[in-house]
């Protein structure tokens, strides 16, 4: 995708800490995305969605009042939402096991750990925009399919062995 098609996209960034706000906000800018909301916490995150969605949701996961778990857990909520197949990419300092596959379970999309690169950011837009994954419903989860290769596959191999 080139950043003609970045330029189309609205993003938003919800970061309690200035300078990783500032430099996620840059790097989004250096390759074409021109609307960008910034938010400090998950609270204002929610109140600008419900005026402007966005098409992408950057969010940090550790945030005072609404942290980034609750902000995936709201914008997964199909009875609150509207909006609930937004793309959601967290980007966080907090990458132990225990917190991306709670991100993951809560329906976060993609994870990027802190300190975050140009090349990581292009990388997980591109996977949002170019390759989404579908959604999945269950008793316990709605969100984009966790698994990341193709389950077809996995069988067709699993016969030739």
């Amino acid at each position: 995708m080139s950043g003609d098609g970045f330029a189309k996209l609205h993003v938003m960034v919800a970061d309690d800490h200035p300078h990783a706000r500032k430099i996620l906000v840059a790097i989004l800018r250096t390759i074409g995305v021109r609307r960008i909301t910034e938010v400090d916490d998950g609270a204002h995150a929610l109140e600008a969605f419900k005026f402007s969605p966005a098409d992408i949701v950057f969010t940090d996961l550790r945030m005072a009042g609404v942290d980034g778990f609750e902000l995936i857990r709201f914008l997964r909520d199909e009875r609150a939402n509207d909006s609930c197949y937004v793309p959601i990419i967290v980007v966080s300092a907090q990458t132990s096991l225990t917190a991306i596959n709670q991100a993951r379970n809560l329906g976060a999309t993609e994870f990027i750990g802190k300190p975050l690169t140009a090349t990581a950011v292009i990388q997980r837009l591109r996977v949002c925009i170019e390759n989404p994954r579908p959604f999945i419903r269950s008793k316990h989860f709605f969100g984009p399919d966790r698994r990341r290769r193709n389950i077809d596959t996995l069988i067709e191999e699993r016969r030739a062995v």
